[in-house]
């Protein structure tokens, strides 16, 4: 038997799979970093609400104590996880627009014939665009520092990093699902607005939820079932040392679901490009 057919049946181990995740990755890291305009985008949507639409309703949306606050806040300091975790919802959806980009490229389909488990691939794919939009997070961070915009201790800067790495994963998660849903690049922006729009807007990042229940129950009953109401949560209970469970759950739960429906949609046999002729 010859050495190059030994070599084809030898197993895809662990070895393999870290250089096929520290590939993807630098080939991640380098889009990024060749795409400067996208970094730029990511600082300037949550500086907007920041400086501009948190100044214009700061009398009007005034916070009461509510965990895990311990005193009255200003109207910028309760938006902030809200706009850490909007960062971290237009990245993922910023990554299934590659994800479509690259399937018309063909570049996707060289990488999901390779040997590596396509449940792997499609994982180290969410783990880059994860480790992209935490360091976009944290360049927010920096720059609300200098607006006196901080978690109570130093602290905060590393018990919110497991929450911005959880709910990164599910939102890159679900804008994967939503990438194999979506045939041709001109119907992104759509699906796009369809989904990032709602998501944010009925959710507790601009507005506590008992003011939402004050001015409409059924909104509010809406924001309790958003995910990404929950990613919210567990961003802003972990910048200050504490954990939210039902929100941990509610993440964790949505991150497994949103995964596992990607990996069987990318599946040729049973998911949903086999059957658009994808």
């Amino acid at each position: 038997m010859s050495e190059a057919v030994l070599e084809s049946e030898r197993p895809f181990g662990w070895t393999q799979r870290l250089i096929c995740l520290y590939g993807i990755v630098w080939r991640e890291s380098l889009r990024f970093l060749h795409q400067r305009e996208r970094f730029i985008s990511a600082l300037v949507r949550p500086l907007v609400w920041l400086f501009i639409f948190a100044a214009g309703f700061r009398q009007t949306l005034g916070v009461s104590i509510i965990p895990p606050y311990d005193t009255y806040v200003l109207y910028e300091v309760y938006i902030t996880p809200g706009l850490m975790a909007m960062i971290q919802l237009f990245n993922g959806m910023q990554s299934s627009l590659s994800m479509v980009y690259d399937r018309e490229m063909g570049s996707m389909r060289m990488l999901l014939v390779s040997p590596a488990p396509r449940w792997f691939l499609l994982t180290s794919k969410l783990i880059a665009g994860v480790a992209v939009s935490i360091l976009q997070v944290y360049a927010f961070l920096v720059v609300a520092y200098f607006w006196e915009i901080e978690p109570p201790t130093w602290w905060g800067y590393l018990t919110v990093l497991p929450a911005l790495a959880l709910s990164g994963l599910m939102l890159g998660a679900l804008g994967m699902l939503l990438s194999s849903l979506i045939k041709q690049l001109e119907n992104f922006a759509g699906v796009m607005n369809f989904v990032i729009f709602p998501m944010f807007f009925a959710s507790s990042a601009l507005y506590p939820l008992w003011r939402v229940q004050q001015g409409s129950p059924w909104l509010a009953t809406v924001c309790r079932f958003n995910p990404f109401t929950h990613a919210v949560e567990l961003i802003r209970f972990a910048f200050y040392g504490q954990v939210n469970w039902l929100a941990l759950g509610v993440v964790a739960s949505c991150t497994a679901a949103f995964l596992g429906a990607a990996v069987i949609a990318y599946d040729p046999a049973r998911g949903m490009l086999m059957r658009r002729g994808g």
